[in-house]
């Protein structure tokens, strides 16, 4: 299911089926009589998607967002742990890195002090080398949202990029390929400096909707109880 947000009023505007860049055509055929003027789009990296709104939408800004990229870097630093989880043989060991995952996702500052999160992370980290540089060079990277500017965020990406290459960790390799070759849609944020973050928090409402009713069988009824999470009514609605 693809959702389409206003991220100004917080409004859901479009439900459509399925994920890929085909669910959003009936989305494009009701924005053209709406009229509606889009000047910039916060989504994921993905190629599909960039295409679609690159061919309808030729003058907006694309905004790699911070929530996808993280994402996209939690899930290959998740990969990190669980390859050395299984190369390592020493009993104790496996038992530091088992059950860590979590904590390597979380922000330091939300780290639980009266479950010992923070010493149980530093025990994990101190096992391996490649693991502690990646876990560092990920809360080093969300400073690239928090730079001055776009001069000083192209100077910062470069940099974390240079890096990333140069530490020898195939994991940080691929996520700096990654990043060089999105950097344009990375440094978009400081022109139209949005986030997708409000999307992420109605697609947990959507999840809650879709366990309270133990999945939803009508699929069209779903669609309206999702547009309906925001009272604000919007021409492209329909």
């Amino acid at each position: 299911m693809t959702v389409v947000m206003d991220l100004k009023s917080g409004a859901v505007v479009f439900v459509g089926d399925g994920k890929g860049a085909d669910a959003l055509k009936p989305f494009w055929k009701r924005r053209r009589p709406s009229k509606a003027k889009i000047e910039a789009v916060a989504m994921d990296m993905s190629a599909a998607y960039r295409g679609a709104v690159s061919a309808h939408l030729p003058g907006a800004t694309i905004v790699f967002d911070h929530f996808h990229v993280i994402k996209l870097y939690n899930d290959k630093l998740s990969q990190l742990r669980r390859d050395l989880h299984r190369e390592m043989t020493e009993v104790m060991h496996n038992e530091v890195l088992k059950g860590t995952r979590w904590l390597l996702l979380k922000n330091p500052e939300n780290l639980d002090e009266e479950k010992d999160e923070k010493g149980r992370l530093e025990k994990a980290l101190a096992l391996n080398k490649s693991l502690a540089v990646a876990y560092y060079m990920k809360e080093d990277l969300r400073r690239f949202w928090k730079q001055p500017g776009k001069r000083f965020a192209t100077a910062f990406l470069n940099d974390w990029i240079k890096r990333a290459e140069a530490l020898g960790i195939k994991m940080l390799k691929q996520m700096a390929k990654t990043l060089a070759g999105h950097r344009s849609g990375l440094l978009a944020y400081y022109n139209a400096m949005i986030t997708s973050g409000p999307m992420e928090g109605t697609n947990n409402k959507i999840k809650t909707m879709k366990r309270q009713a133990y999945g939803f069988r009508d699929q069209e009824f779903f669609k309206l109880k999702i547009l309906a999470i925001h009272e604000t009514k919007y021409a492209l609605v329909g």
